[in-house]
């Protein structure tokens, strides 16, 4: 049986590993997992578990997590798998080998958030579970040794020397081991899907994305910052409805890029883009080219080729166009103005009449919908719920809703009246974090508008929702702002400099590539440097770094006393003549071989070898002033 002080640290690695993995979880799974842990130590100290009952309840355990996730696997579903596993071996922990095997699995956790998670906080949780990991072996070691465990303090104290030593190793093969520019394998995707724009809508799906504030891109301006009413970030366009639902095409990667005319306006920027397991980048309306790794599809949309699992960086270039895909083919045309014509019969005859009293004004139409929509419609994330004919009763019985009520309604009724119109989804605005100065766009800008397609202008933007008066707007912009928790209390400041401080992160680690890697340099003249070069200074950082590990390491423990290096130094002195003290000599021994080589100082050096071995072994301490008096004598001889 394991004794309650080595429990105690066992089981503390145990919650350490599992802290950075749980937030990363359902909720529902990261808050009954350390409950089924603190159940397990409980059944392990009262009773004996029997072999098939701990069969009987790992099955169930599984079954229950996989039913969690539908039966899919994915990366989230093998993390999840892992916590409850952990969760549930203590209840067979009792001997010295369990502990370890315990301290083993429970490693794997840590390392296991960074396939979902990379910030800083899951690092700094998994170093603290690292370090008690270690911590932990320590003891079990010096247990199974027979020698009674350090204090606490001590402990870490000894550990964490040992973890500094390593850094400097661990900095040297970050910045400088060579880099691949594309990963050897991908990761497996998600078995649940992440939160974020998706290539289809319907009524209600939003509020979960709508009322999500962590961050979606953050965006830094070389140059003019555009006006609030050009912040429309383009995500997936939504060509296809079927009553209920906006559904876009899965674009091909071999897609020609738009056919546009840009204003005289430009606007250059860097996004950098949180992992969204998609592969649309989302980027200022309009991008002018794809850049560099990506493709740009005839929606105007940016593509990735693979699916966005971690950080990226893009250098995009933006403005808005006098004309965007003025010419249209008869199979566009034909999407653009399909609907389901069984749905909303109140809107269609409604959109039919304006086609009969603006015969051929597209234009016309586009305006006499914005006025309906101004005059009878309101704003509010607290929409009811629609029925069969979503559009009717929106415009004619609720009139309460978001953008993406305001958006279908408002691509369905140009359709019913011939007028080609798509949706097109992404972000709309951004907090401009005044620690950076950079822009942040979150979850919770994610919006809808249409585009309308106008003979000798292509394809043109309609904000339906923008054109709500802002009296008839119920959710307020200071609502949203960013660290306002409402009832008076507001760390705005306090979120600015965290995120300010993740950005840092994502600039300096997440974002360090094979191509920053290359020019890391830069400042020194050097403009790329090749992988060749990065190897022979990685092998001559390592021979150095190494070097100084052994150097320290050769120092020991008892070089830290003061009498000890003494007579060390006196060995060295000795060593010009032939007489440095030999490692299996005492100190009486090398005292009677230097005697007999130089008699006159025999008796002196005899002396003190018998005072040091005095201070050295014998019960007594010195008392400070003959402890000063002898360190000064074996400073100060001289053979």
């Amino acid at each position: 049986m394991l004794e309650p002080a080595i429990r105690r640290s066992l089981f503390l690695t145990l919650a350490l590993a599992l802290a950075p993995l749980l937030p990363q979880l359902p909720l529902p799974l990261a808050i009954a997992t350390p409950v089924l842990a603190l159940v397990m130590l409980w059944l392990r100290q009262r009773w004996h578990v029997p072999a098939i009952i701990k069969a009987a309840l790992t099955f169930f355990t599984v079954m229950l997590v996989m039913a969690m996730f539908n039966f899919r696997l994915g990366r989230d579903t093998g993390c999840a798998l892992l916590a409850v596993m952990l969760a549930l071996k203590p209840l067979e922990t009792y001997s010295l080998r369990d502990a370890r095997s315990l301290i083993g699995f429970a490693l794997f956790a840590p390392f296991a958030t960074f396939l979902l998670d990379q910030g800083p906080l899951s690092l700094l949780l998994g170093l603290a579970a690292t370090l008690s990991a270690l911590v932990s072996l320590q003891r079990l070691a010096d247990v199974e040794a027979g020698i009674v465990p350090l204090p606490t303090t001590g402990s870490l104290a000894n550990t964490g020397k040992l973890v500094a030593l390593a850094l400097p190793l661990t900095l040297v093969a970050f910045w400088l081991l060579p880099r691949l520019p594309n990963p050897l394998w991908g990761l497996p995707d998600r078995a649940s899907g992440k939160i974020g724009l998706s290539d289809s809508m319907s009524p209600g799906d939003w509020l979960d994305l709508m009322n999500d504030d962590t961050p979606a891109l953050r965006v830094r301006f070389a140059g003019e910052i555009p006006p609030n009413s050009q912040l429309y970030w383009r995500g997936p366009v939504l060509w296809d409805f079927d009553g209920r639902t906006w559904r876009g095409s899965r674009e091909p990667f071999s897609a020609s890029p738009p056919s546009l005319t840009p204003g005289a306006v430009r606007w250059r920027y860097q996004m950098e883009v949180e992992p969204s397991e998609r592969t649309y980048i989302t980027a200022l309306d309009l991008p002018l080219a794809a850049p560099a790794g990506s493709l740009q599809s005839p929606d105007g949309n940016l593509l990735s080729p693979q699916k966005l699992q971690s950080l990226s960086r893009w250098q995009v270039e933006s403005a808005p166009v006098q004309a965007f895909q003025p010419t249209l083919s008869d199979a566009e045309r034909a999407r653009a103005l399909r609907f389901p014509r069984q749905f909303n019969p109140r809107a269609q005859q409604l959109a039919r009449r304006w086609q009969t009293e603006t015969p051929g004004d597209a234009e016309a139409i586009v305006q006499k919908a914005m006025a309906l929509v101004n005059a009878e419609l309101a704003y509010s994330l607290d929409a009811p719920m629609l029925g069969r004919d979503t559009v009717d009763e929106f415009l004619f019985e609720k009139k309460v809703g978001y953008c993406e009520h305001f958006s279908s309604a408002f691509v369905f009724l140009m359709r019913s009246a011939g007028v080609p119109a798509r949706v097109v989804t992404g972000y709309t605005g951004g907090y401009r974090n005044p620690v950076g100065g950079y822009f942040i766009v979150r979850n919770s800008d994610a919006h809808a508008w249409a585009e309308v397609w106008l003979e000798g202008r292509g394809w043109v933007r309609f904000d339906p929702t923008a054109a709500v008066a802002p009296e008839r707007i119920y959710d307020t912009v200071a609502d949203r702002m960013p660290g306002n928790l409402g009832a008076g209390v507001n760390l705005n400041a306090m979120w600015n400099l965290t995120d300010f401080l993740r950005s840092g992160w994502n600039d300096f680690v997440l974002g360090f590539n094979a191509e920053r890697q290359t020019r890391m340099f830069q400042h020194l003249g050097i403009a790329r440097i090749h992988p060749e070069q990065l190897m022979l200074l990685l092998a001559v950082c390592v021979l150095l770094t190494v070097a100084g590990m052994a150097w320290w390491l050769a120092r020991g423990e008892r070089e830290r006393d003061p009498l000890l290096r003494a007579w060390h130094q006196l060995s060295h002195r000795h060593a010009r003549l032939g007489l440095a003290r030999q490692a299996h000599e005492s100190a009486r021994d090398w005292s009677e071989r230097i005697a007999a080589a130089q008699p006159h100082k025999a008796d002196e050096i005899r002396a003190l070898a018998t005072a040091f071995d005095m201070a050295r072994y014998r019960d007594s301490a010195l008392s400070q002033n003959e402890y000063r008096q002898l360190l000064q004598r074996l400073r100060h001889y001289r053979p």
